[in-house]
């Protein structure tokens, strides 16, 4: 790819962040308007579980494949053909007449942002060569996600008030539009030197272990361990199957030599964490502040304010603290923060008081604005030019994986514990478990993010990154032979 201009390179990144922010902005408006779908489509917990984990289940299974495919058939047009598919699922989830057809229409919207933010993260990979350049833009797309956060829950409040809950994908039709004509006129085409192929078995066990997997969990109250036990045990062959399956391959979908780096396998994890608190979060804190302190959807969204306000104001500070000292100050911030607001929570009942709410609100803010950058940047350094696409991707299924985790594991927790003839008086009490799981999920990315961020670890990077280099040249060796 031919160096640009500063102003082209900021254009690009402009554009590849207006498809981030109507993905974050869908994601963070629809957790506000749960009580208003519940009431309007007459769904349980469950269903609720459902609309947000069919998003990004198909999001996390799909992501890996239209990274590698981006790399080999043109990073341009899988970008614009997930803006077309994202706004058409935008459009048919505002007109679905019942829970089971708008889960479905969720799945066209995930279709589409499969093709969005790891694609994106590719243009910006090869626009920005120079890495503080680099650290510098993805703490920008991070502020993005910060941006989303704090207009979301204000966006939905307003919509689901003052017009319906349908409204809120309204917002993604005129952006999803705007950025594809953008893309049309100003992204640059670019792709992998040379084409991977695909990996059917790979893509099919990925899809056969994130789905039961998230079967298996949000189904267990409802239908019992005997009955999700089969999606259970085909989650755990799938999981096997990659295992054996993918280093065998000469393309693989997943490639397992990525996780012999420390800061990449961190990153993996940390991604996971990390997002399966946001969405554990997010999920508990809509239905507490509607549901049993009966705010309406617009003033639950000024409540999240000072979570989501940190999270805009961390996210650049973060993206350059890791261009000028690395990514380990970032992560031990974001772990702690993280740590101590799910502690509040579990601990102290901290949704009972303003002040404790306030407070842990500010935290995970703070904690989850400086954990974005350091995830991305840790994710893609190091590694081929080649395979940034299949790397990034990784690191965006992480994310939606993580979240995925986090909605059905504690939906499930909620939904055993919380009584239905007394919602309000047994709510706090049944979420306290779950606010112990994600206290364990911050204290994962405080532990995962001082282990694989020191001198060992980059050791661990270079020598991944040599390995997949000759790996490179070999192959490429034997086509030109």
């Amino acid at each position: 790819m031919p160096e640009f201009s500063p102003r082209r390179r900021m254009l690009v990144l402009a554009i590849c962040c207006m498809s981030l922010l109507i993905v974050s902005l869908d994601t963070t408006a629809l957790n506000v308007s749960l009580p208003a779908m519940q009431r309007d489509l007459g769904a349980s917990t469950s269903g609720l579980q459902w609309t947000i984990d069919a998003y990004t289940l198909v999001l996390a299974s799909l992501l890996m494949l239209a990274g590698s495919t981006a790399d080999r058939i043109g990073r341009k047009r899988v970008f614009m053909t997930g803006l077309i598919l994202f706004t058409i699922g935008s459009a048919l989830c505002s007109v679905a007449p019942t829970l089971d057809s708008l889960i479905v229409f969720r799945m066209v919207q995930a279709v589409g942002g499969s093709m969005l933010n790891p694609v994106a993260m590719s243009i910006i990979t090869n626009t920005f060569t120079d890495p503080r350049e680099r650290a510098r833009a993805i703490g920008v797309w991070g502020g993005v996600v910060g941006i989303s956060m704090a207009a979301g829950p204000l966006v939905g409040g307003l919509l689901v008030d003052g017009v319906d809950w349908r409204a809120i994908f309204w917002v993604n039709l005129p952006v999803g539009l705007a950025a594809l004509l953008l893309t049309l006129r100003f992204v640059p085409e670019s792709r992998a030197p040379k084409a991977r192929r695909l990996d059917p078995v790979g893509q099919l066990l990925v899809i056969a272990l994130f789905g039961s997997l998230t079967y298996a969990i949000i189904e267990a109250p409802n239908a019992g361990f005997t009955a999700v036990l089969p999606f259970a045990v085909i989650a755990l062959a799938a999981l096997l199957g990659l295992l054996w399956y993918e280093p065998r391959r000469a393309e693989p979908l997943i490639d397992l030599r990525f996780f012999r780096s420390a800061p990449f396998s961190g990153a993996t994890v940390i991604a996971i964490g990390a997002f399966a608190a946001l969405g554990g979060f997010l999920f508990l804190s809509t239905l507490y502040l509607q549901n049993v302190r009966g705010l309406d959807a617009l003033h639950a969204g000024l409540w999240m304010l000072p979570m989501a306000t940190p999270m805009f104001l961390c996210a650049p500070l973060s993206g350059r603290l890791v261009g000028s000292r690395g990514p380990r100050l970032p992560l031990l911030v974001a772990g702690l923060a993280m740590t101590t607001s799910c502690a509040l929570f579990a601990v102290f009942e901290a949704e009972t008081s303003n002040v404790t709410l306030l407070l842990g609100y500010v935290l995970f803010g703070i904690g989850f604005g400086f954990v974005n950058a350091p995830i991305t940047n840790t994710a893609v350094s190091g590694m081929p030019r080649a395979q940034a696409g299949v790397a990034a991707a990784v690191a965006s299924t992480s994310r939606q994986l993580g979240q995925t985790l986090g909605v059905a594991v504690i939906g499930a927790v909620l939904a055993s514990g919380v009584g239905a003839s007394s919602y309000k008086e047994s709510f706090v009490a049944a979420a306290g478990p779950g606010w112990w799981v994600l206290t364990g999920c911050g204290l994962l990315v405080l532990v995962a993010g001082l282990v694989t961020s020191g001198t060992w670890a980059r050791g661990t990077a270079e020598r991944a990154a040599d390995l997949l280099e000759s790996g490179e040249l070999r192959k490429a060796s034997r086509v030109v032979a």
